[in-house]
C-alpha cells in the first residue's frame, strides 16, 4: 500500500469512473486498476463496486475513502507548508494567546517577522484561558500558544521565556503610594480588582496569598491584565498584576509597587511537538524569544 495507491483510489471514489482517472493521469486504466488492486490485497476486502454506469465504494470502500482524503488533505497542506517556509515564500504561523500578549510581548517580533519573511502571514486568535489554548494545540487548530505555565499537560510540550514580578497598581493620590514597601498584611486590606475566574494567573497569585494568611475580598472583576490596571487608573480599585509596562490611560499616573515575596509567573510557548514546527513557526517563537530577554535585560538595568 503506498500513497500513490490511497490517492489515486480517493480520486476514482470522486470520478466514479477508472478511464476518468486514467485520462486526467495520463496513464492507462489497467495502471489505476493495479492501484486499487494493491490496496483491496493489503485490505483482504473488496473496495469499489462496478456497475453499468462507472463504480462505487462499498461500505469498506467508503471507510478507506474518509480516513484516506483526510490524511491526504493533512499531508499535501503539511508538505506544502514545509515547502512555502523552506523557500521563505507564502506560508502562515498560528498563534493562539491572551488578550494583553501581542502588546506586550510580540509587538516587535511582529515587526522583524514581517521583515524577514514578507511574503508569511500571522495568524492570530485571541482566547482568555490558557485551558482553551491547549485545546486548540492538541486539535491541530494552531502552531503556537503563548501561555502561562502551570503544571504538565498531555500531549503539549511547553517551554517557559520568561518569570513575571508581581506588583500593586495604585494611584499616585492613594494612601498605600507613599509606602517604601507593601506587606501582605497591607494587601488584606486594599480594594482588590481580581483577575479572570479559572485563569492560571488568578490560580498562582491566590495559591501565593493563601501561603501568606491573606485574603483578598474583591467587588470588580476583569477578564485581563490591561483592564485591571486601567480600573485601578480609574480609581476603582487596586491590582495585582505581573510587572509588564501598562499603558496609562489616564491623566492620573499610576505607580506599580513590588511584591517580591509572591512567587514570579513563568510564562511562555506550548506546542504540539518543537520538532515539527515549520521553520517558520520557529522563526517567529525564536524572534518572540529575543523581544522577551531584551525586555528583561532593559527591565534589569
Amino acid at each position: 500500500m503506498t500513497f500513490d495507491d490511497l490517492r489515486v483510489f480517493v480520486a476514482v471514489c470522486q470520478a466514479g469512473s477508472l478511464s476518468a482517472v486514467a485520462r486526467e493521469l495520463s496513464c492507462t486504466q489497467s495502471a489505476v486498476s493495479q492501484h486499487v488492486k494493491r490496496l483491496e490485497q493489503a485490505t483482504g476486502v473488496k473496495l469499489l463496486e462496478r456497475g453499468l454506469h462507472g463504480v462505487t465504494p462499498t461500505p469498506e470502500g467508503l471507510v478507506l475513502r474518509a480516513a484516506a482524503s483526510d490524511g491526504i488533505a493533512g499531508l499535501d497542506s503539511a508538505l506544502r507548508r514545509i515547502g512555502e517556509s523552506a523557500r521563505g515564500e507564502a506560508g502562515s504561523v498560528r498563534v493562539t494567546t491572551g488578550a494583553t500578549t501581542i502588546r506586550h510581548f510580540m509587538s516587535d517580533a511582529i515587526i522583524d517577522f514581517r521583515q524577514h519573511f514578507p511574503r508569511a502571514t500571522l495568524d492570530f486568535r485571541t482566547i482568555i484561558s490558557s485551558r482553551s489554548c491547549f485545546d486548540w494545540l492538541t486539535e491541530g487548530t494552531v502552531d503556537l500558544a503563548w501561555v502561562t505555565i502551570h503544571g504538565s499537560v498531555s500531549g503539549v510540550e511547553q517551554r517557559p521565556v520568561m518569570d513575571l514580578p508581581w506588583v500593586l497598581a495604585v494611584r499616585e493620590d492613594d494612601p498605600l503610594a507613599d509606602r517604601c514597601q507593601i506587606t501582605p498584611a497591607d494587601l488584606a486590606d486594599i480594594r482588590h480588582i481580581r483577575l479572570p475566574d479559572n485563569s492560571v494567573s488568578r490560580i498562582h497569585l491566590d495559591a501565593a496569598l493563601t501561603r501568606l494568611g491573606v485574603r483578598l475580598t474583591s467587588e470588580t472583576g476583569v477578564t485581563d491584565w490591561n483592564t485591571a490596571v486601567l480600573l485601578a487608573e480609574l480609581g476603582v480599585g487596586h491590582a495585582v498584576v505581573p510587572d509588564l509596562p501598562y499603558a496609562g490611560a489616564s491623566t492620573t499616573p499610576l505607580r506599580f509597587l513590588p511584591l517580591p515575596y509572591i512567587p514570579p509567573l513563568p510564562v511562555g510557548w506550548a506546542v504540539r511537538r518543537w520538532d515539527a514546527l515549520t521553520p517558520l513557526a520557529r522563526a517567529f517563537a525564536d524572534m518572540v524569544d529575543q523581544q522577551c530577554r531584551t525586555y528583561q535585560r532593559d527591565r534589569a538595568r
